[in-house]
């Protein structure tokens, strides 16, 4: 460890003093007493990495700002800073940062007494990042509650640590260039404070806010523009038909509604927690449909009725059956959205929704054992010019990479494997993006069910509440906007991993010595959603001023609100509680009673003694208006293109393999631990390079068996514009067919639903809903594939001035899959030369939305689509192939059709592969579509490529008799892709190193 003194910085406040070197610096330091520094001040810290050493944030930031084109930024020192209580003596702080803090072989430290500060090194620029008063400082509070063990600190719940960045730039910068670099790459001014050439820091809590006892909302006598205005003003989310609806309630009880009544009803009632437009009544072009989601897609899991099908649709996962011995195991599976957040703090939105989805596993049935997550991205352009970036949103570029960064350091600090996911890159994701966070677990079926009973006490377990996320679930039914970043800051939240991973196993140590009845996880709406939900049937009591606090001068309603993080209720019988609390307090988690499950049916806060709020569950839960929403549907005037010819096949491949949607996702891959746990036995790369693009993940959950799970995914958003019902069905049929070609059982299959979608306000964004979902129905009862969760994420346009950017109709289908026998799940490398290649499944030429078609820059055309009829016999009979170990590789046929699957076979197994494109089973093509164009690079639905040994051809041939398939190459020793057309003519020859370098793509993080 390198020290040098605040004099050598230049300080003007005099010299500090550095940790003593050679041999008391070997040592820990004694924690002697001695005076105190006085003064308000904190003792300052800042680490940089040592000369000699690679800064890698440094390198990665003078990247981006060439990206960016800010400026010309040549070098670039990032400082990790910690601002430590004034009350410390000398020799604490630099046993602290011995001990703690600092690396001795990588790190210089720059120590600073309360009260100096440092100055920039010569021709070098400061610009400091500090989180903002109130929000949430993950490392800070691990400092700090290790420093309480020490002694060192008082475990009083306030702020003591602080933690910053600070950054040393080089460079010809202007002040304004200087200022946008800071503004777009160095901190997000949502949550954070950026100080360029300003030292002062903030340090301790936040300001304390008004504390009050009972507000009371005068409603009754309001008009409808003052109806408005305050549900406007109050970030509630409620409609003029809704907020009539709480006006008349109230009036029949003769009285004024308090803040915490209607920020509950704003909570439980919104479009994220109530799905009002999923689950309401439409007016579909004349037809009515009483309750979208249940003529849909519960309807087809009801009459599908499957026996291992454990749990749909009323906890806070789907679960199905896995395994039957010790007793029966089962599996839970949730994928959420967390859109709205995540485009205003992409870090923190991503990382929440990682921890929001794990907590959903932790809270179904009496809690499951997270075991895999996953993620889906959908992105604008990442070479967007920057000046085509909408005002108040961030480049995508930094989206993903934020988005990216807060999934890896949620899931790898809790030890949860990153297994499946992927990344769409289309232009209407521009300021609005979305994100899909997944989880898996695993859980003992005597663990399934929960029920909560009168006189059960509700026990907090976890996290402290804050301000942050406060009106989360009421933001996320909002439209965003160029103000979204400042008006909404608050809805932020910052997750902290390490609370979740010891609250994670406090309550499997708790669920399994049976002390709790029930829980839920704090979610959208905080308390308010946990224990309404909770107390649903029976009623609760809460003393809200029992809620432990990250600091002091929260209000009633903001307690009961806020959406702070890593927090679960249980419902705990009064004699097993202090079995639970020493259960969790042996994990280092904080607990906390604040009321009990009654049997009044209704819901009471109190504050200090004081009733500030009485809701009748009733009415919390089931006085929701339902109003007829008008929906409609026209198909869009697009020109059909067709199949046009391919003037250079062997440039329009290497063109598709670099497509953003097609190219290697590897820089996100190896961020991810998909180790940890040690039941990955198929990753997201495979082949003996470990760069070919897996079609899914496998997992071996118990050791005892070999029975496995398959999870993939789905999505066609460049479909959905076109065709809704066909995009439905198509994404359904990926992410079957994904599951099948890593061995998953089609009729041991489980999907779930996730809807992004627009503001379905609008009669066309409604009526493309109302198809794809009926699509979901057709398709399930088609494939036999139940559905046992889902999520609908609505609202998600983007506003700047008059114009608003609407998403895609964007479906994510998520698939769980039993797999028999992991020993016969297969990778999607080719293995031997020598080996036959079959295609299975029928090529269409049907190319709408192809990524083929946008090489071109042509729009419109027919939307592919699974034949229902066929396509359930291909996926059992590929199944069956598989199962009885016939296939030695086998890769679905998407996004790039034929020609890009044939090209990461290749490259993937290290071997050549030669094609015949006369023998790929096709249907009849229209007069205008071109035969090899179409055969290369259409998109048709339940199509594979397959690799056979000679000696299993005939096994195989017999399994799939009956359906599309035929024998179309061979794999070879040359290392190269070599396709021959219809004519019999080569229309490409690529080596395999050029394939390998094109899938690499241009963008890398």
């Amino acid at each position: 460890m390198s020290v040098r003194s605040a004099s050598s910085q230049g300080s003007s406040q005099g010299p500090t003093h550095g940790v003593p070197s050679g041999e008391a610096a070997a040592r820990p330091a004694p924690l002697e007493p001695g005076s105190r520094t006085p003064g308000a001040a904190p003792w300052r810290l800042e680490l940089f990495t040592r000369s000699g050493f690679v800064d890698v944030e440094g390198q990665h930031l003078v990247a981006a700002a060439r990206e960016l084109g800010v400026g010309e930024l040549d070098n670039a020192r990032l400082g990790r800073g910690y601002l430590l209580p004034p009350a410390l003596t000398r020799a604490e702080v630099e046993h602290i940062a011995r001990e703690l803090l600092v690396d001795p072989v990588l790190d210089e430290l720059h120590l600073y007494a309360p009260g100096e500060s440092p100055a920039a090194p010569k021709n070098a620029r400061r610009v400091l990042v500090a989180r903002k008063p109130g929000v949430m400082d993950t490392v800070a509070a691990t400092i700090e509650r290790t420093l309480g063990r020490a002694k060192l600190l008082p475990d009083s719940g306030s702020r003591h640590v602080s933690t910053f960045r600070a950054w040393e730039l080089t460079g010809k910068l202007d002040d304004a260039q200087l200022a946008e670099l800071a503004r777009r790459l160095l901190g997000n001014e949502t949550i954070e404070d950026v100080r360029i050439g300003d030292e002062r820091l903030p340090y301790g809590p936040p300001p304390p806010g008004p504390v009050h006892g009972r507000i009371d909302v005068p409603l009754t006598r309001a008009d409808d523009a003052r109806l408005t205005a305050i549900s406007t003003d109050g970030a509630l989310s409620l409609d003029l038909f809704e907020m009539r609806a709480i006006q008349a309630h109230y009036r029949e009880l003769g009285r004024e509604p308090s803040a915490c009544e209607l920020e509950t009803l704003a909570q439980t009632w919104s479009e994220h927690c109530k799905h009002k437009t999923f689950a309401g009544p439409v007016d579909f072009d004349g037809e009515h449909i009483d309750n979208l989601l249940s003529a849909t897609i519960k309807r087809a899991t009801r009459e599908l009725d499957r026996d291992w099908c454990i749990s749909v649709f009323h906890d806070n996962a789907g679960i199905i059956a896995f395994d039957d011995s010790e007793g029966g195991w089962d599996l839970a599976f949730k994928v959420e959205t967390h859109n709205h957040p995540s485009a205003i703090d992409p870090y923190g939105g991503a990382g929440t929704g990682v921890g929001g989805v794990i907590r959903d596993i932790l809270g179904v049935g009496l809690g499951a054992r997270p075991i895999a997550n996953t993620d889906c991205f959908f992105v604008g352009p990442l070479d967007l010019p920057r000046e085509d970036v909408p005002k108040g949103s961030m480049h995508p570029a930094r989206i993903l990479r934020g988005m990216v960064a807060g999934v890896r350091d949620y899931g790898n600090r809790m030890g949860i494997p990153t297994v499946n996911g992927g990344v769409w890159v289309h232009p209407a994701y521009v300021g609005n993006p979305l994100v899909y966070c997944g989880t898996v677990g695993l859980i003992p079926r005597r663990f399934a069910t929960k029920k909560v009973e009168p006189g059960d006490l509700v026990l907090v377990v976890g996290g402290r509440t804050g301000r942050d996320g406060i009106h989360g679930a009421t933001f996320s039914s909002l439209e965003l906007s160029e103000e979204s970043e400042t008006v909404s800051s608050a809805a932020v939240q910052i997750g902290d991993p390490i609370t979740e991973k010891r609250v994670l196993d406090g309550l499997l140590r708790a669920r399994d010595a049976g002390l709790y009845r029930a829980l839920t996880d704090c979610g959208a709406g905080g308390l308010s959603s946990a224990v309404g939900e909770m107390g649903e049937h029976t009623g609760a009591e809460v003393a809200l001023e029992t809620v432990p606090l990250k600091y002091p001068g929260l209000a009633p309603e903001e307690i009961w609100i806020s959406e702070a993080q890593e927090r679960m209720v249980l419902a705990v019988p009064p004699e097993h509680l202090d079995a639970c609390r020493a259960m969790f307090a042996a994990e280092d988690v904080e607990t906390a009673v604040i009321g009990r499950f009654t049997d009044t049916g209704k819901l009471v806060l109190t504050w200090h003694g004081e009733v500030v709020g009485e809701l009748a569950m009733g009415f919390l839960h089931g006085g929701t208006p339902k109003r007829v929403r008008k929906a409609t549907w026209s198909a869009p005037d697009f020109a059909d293109p067709g199949c046009p010819p391919c003037a250079d096949a062997e440039e329009t491949l290497l063109a598709l393999l670099g497509d953003p949607n097609i190219a290697s996702k590897e820089w996100i891959v190896r961020q991810y631990d998909h180790e940890v746990q040690g039941m990955s036995v198929l990753k997201a790369l495979v082949g003996p390079g470990g760069d070919g693009p897996g079609d899914g993940a496998v997992l071996q959950p118990l050791p005892h068996s070999r029975r496995g799970a398959a999870i993939t995914s789905g999505a066609q958003p460049f479909l959905g514009e076109l065709d809704p019902y066909r995009m439905a069905l198509a994404s359904i049929d990926e992410a079957l067919r994904n599951a099948v070609a890593v061995g998953g059982d089609p009729d041991r299959t489980a999907i779930l639903d996730n809807f992004s979608w627009g503001n379905c306000e609008k009669p066309d964004r409604l009526g493309a809903l109302v198809l794809a979902a009926r699509a979901c129905y057709d398709g399930a009862l088609a494939y036999g594939t139940p559905f046992i969760s889902g999520k609908d994420s609505l609202n998600n346009e983007y506003r700047v001035g008059d114009r608003t950017l609407a998403i895609p109709p964007t479906l994510l289908i998520s698939a769980l899959s039993i797999v028999p026998d992991v020993s016969r799940s297969v990778t999607m490398d080719l293995k031997a030369p020598g080996n036959l290649v079959f295609q299975v499944g029928r090529t269409t030429g049907e190319l709408g939305g192809s990524r083929y078609l946008a090489q071109l820059g042509l729009d419109g055309g027919t939307v592919p689509a699974p034949d229902l009829a066929e396509a359930p016999r291909v996926l059992r009979a590929l199944h069956a192939a598989i199962a009885a170990g016939h296939v030695r590789a086998c890769h679905d046929l998407s996004e790039g059709g034929l020609a890009v699957a044939a090209a990461e076979c290749a490259f993937a197994g290290r071997n050549g592969l030669e094609l015949d494109l006369r023998a790929v089973p096709c249907a009849p093509l229209p007069e205008d579509c071109d035969a090899d164009a179409a055969r290369l690079f259409a998109e048709s639905c339940t199509r594979f490529l397959v690799e056979v040994e000679p000696a299993a051809r005939e096994a195989f041939e017999r399994a799939l008799e009956g359906v599309p398939c035929a024998l179309v190459g061979r794999v070879v020793s040359e290392p190269t892709l070599r396709i021959r057309g219809v004519d019999g003519d080569k229309v490409l020859d690529v080596p395999l190193d050029d394939l390998r370098r094109a899938h690499q793509g241009s963008f890398h993080g």
